[in-house]
C-alpha cells in the first residue's frame, strides 16, 4: 500500500486510461450513426408509403376509367378494347438449345428466371419465337395491392418500387 492509493486510490495506467477514452468516443460515434440511420430509415418509410398510396389512388382512378369507358362504348353499341400493357413478366420453364441465344438475350440464362421485360415489337417477335419454352404475361396490379396491403417495406424490399417508377416516367440517374 503505496503513497499512490492513500492519496487517491489505486493507480490505472495511462495506456487503460487511454482506450477507455477511445471507447467511450467511439460509441458514441456509433449512437451517432444509428440515429442518424434511424432518422433517415423513417424519412425513406414516409416517401416509400406515400408513393404507394399515390399509386394505389392512380390505379384506382384508371380502374373508374376504363368501367367509364366500357360504359360509354357499350351504350353506343360498340366495344371497348383494353390498351395494351407495357410491361411483362417472363419466366423460362424448360431449356432448350436451339433457342438458347434469344433466352439469353432476353436474360433468362437459368430454369424459373425471372425478368421483367419492356414490351416492343423485338421483344414480341422474341417471345413468340421461345414461346414453347416461357410462360409470360402481365402483371396484375389489383393481385399484387391485394396481396402486399400497401405496406412500404414489401414494396421497397421487392424492387416494387423501382418498376412503378419505371411504369410512371421517373428516373433517378
Amino acid at each position: 500500500m503505496g503513497e499512490e492509493e492513500a492519496k487517491g486510490g489505486p493507480v490505472i495506467p495511462e495506456s487503460v486510461l487511454k482506450k477507455q477514452k477511445r471507447n467511450e468516443e467511439w460509441t458514441l460515434a456509433k449512437k451517432q450513426e444509428v440515429e442518424a440511420k434511424k432518422k433517415k430509415n423513417a424519412e425513406n418509410r414516409k416517401l416509400i408509403y406515400s408513393r404507394a398510396k399515390q399509386y394505389a389512388k392512380q390505379y384506382e382512378e384508371q380502374q373508374k376509367e376504363l368501367t367509364q369507358l366500357k360504359r360509354e362504348a357499350k351504350l353506343k353499341g360498340g366495344f371497348y378494347v383494353d390498351p395494351e400493357a407495357k410491361l411483362l413478366f417472363i419466366i423460362l420453364s424448360m431449356l432448350c438449345t436451339k433457342t438458347r441465344k434469344i433466352l439469353q438475350l432476353l436474360r433468362l440464362r437459368q430454369i424459373f428466371n425471372e425478368v421483367f421485360l419492356k414490351v416492343n415489337k423485338s421483344t414480341m417477335n422474341m417471345l413468340h419465337r421461345v414461346e414453347p419454352y416461357v410462360t409470360y404475361g402481365h402483371p396484375n396490379w389489383k393481385v399484387e395491392q391485394a396481396e402486399n396491403c400497401l405496406d412500404p417495406q414489401l414494396y421497397c424490399g421487392t424492387g416494387f418500387g423501382e418498376v412503378w417508377d419505371y411504369l410512371h416516367g421517373r428516373s433517378y440517374s
